[in-house]
């Protein structure tokens, strides 16, 4: 890592960078002030110059609580080194939607804890919790081959799914959704009975806010990927 890029200059070349269009765009998304408004494609130009997994400046990002920072933060962590002590801070300090449902999932998902912390959140009260602990669980049947998942804890958890989905918090109802969407696009032997599960819940009501978005349904999402022969097909990497 270039001696230049700390935390303090990252934060600043962040500020720099930062568009009101794209930050009005995010705001209404959900995110939280403090937010500059930086495009994904910037934030990996600083991951590429920091060497793709710079811990150190990972942690301190994440604890500027800037929107921006906090997300390239995700990308720029060694996911290995997190431990559950580490993953309880992350989520305590994810204060919108993406944050708490897609980059803290990131990296739990690639911590030996990660699971055990997964089950953890989903009994959770805190909206945000459950939610990162669904998306965990999400994100790690989307990375691990079959033969290392618990089939029938992950049917157990279908099956929880179902029971309390339809009175579950509003991101954590989006979350479950997604979770069953992954079993089914990811767990091949357990796609019959995710269609089926599916199937039995309809469509899932989400409170959108105020934007374009919709809740995926399931049979669909899994429809295209078979089509795309992604079926039953692990990924190197969930981070995006």
């Amino acid at each position: 890592m270039p001696a230049t890029l700390t935390a303090k200059s990252v934060v600043a070349e962040l500020k720099s960078l930062g568009k009101d269009s794209y930050k009005k765009v995010m705001l209404n998304h959900g995110a939280k002030e403090p937010i500059y408004g930086v495009a994904i494609s910037e934030l990996k130009k600083i991951q590429k110059r920091a060497g793709g997994t710079n811990h150190p400046l990972a942690l301190e990002l994440w604890d500027s609580g800037v929107y921006d920072a906090m997300y390239l933060a995700a990308l720029l962590a060694d996911d290995a080194r997190m431990a559950a002590r580490d993953l309880q801070h992350w989520v305590a300090g994810a204060n919108c939607k993406t944050l708490w449902e897609y980059s803290v999932p990131w990296v739990a998902s690639g911590s030996p804890d990660g699971w055990k912390q997964a089950l953890k959140w989903i009994d959770s009260k805190k909206e945000h919790e459950a939610a990162a602990g669904w998306g965990t669980l999400g994100c790690i049947v989307a990375m691990r081959e079959d033969a290392e998942l618990d089939l029938a804890q992950l049917k157990k958890l279908m099956a929880r799914v179902e029971k309390e989905v339809r009175t579950a918090p509003n991101r954590v109802r989006y979350v479950m959704n997604a979770f069953i969407i992954a079993v089914g696009s990811y767990v091949k032997p357990l796609t019959t009975e995710a269609l089926a599960l599916a199937k039995r819940l309809g469509r899932i009501e989400v409170d959108m806010g105020d934007t374009a978005c919709k809740v995926p349904d399931v049979a669909e999402y899994i429809g295209k990927v078979k089509a795309r022969g992604n079926w039953g097909k692990k990924r190197k990497s969930i981070k995006c």
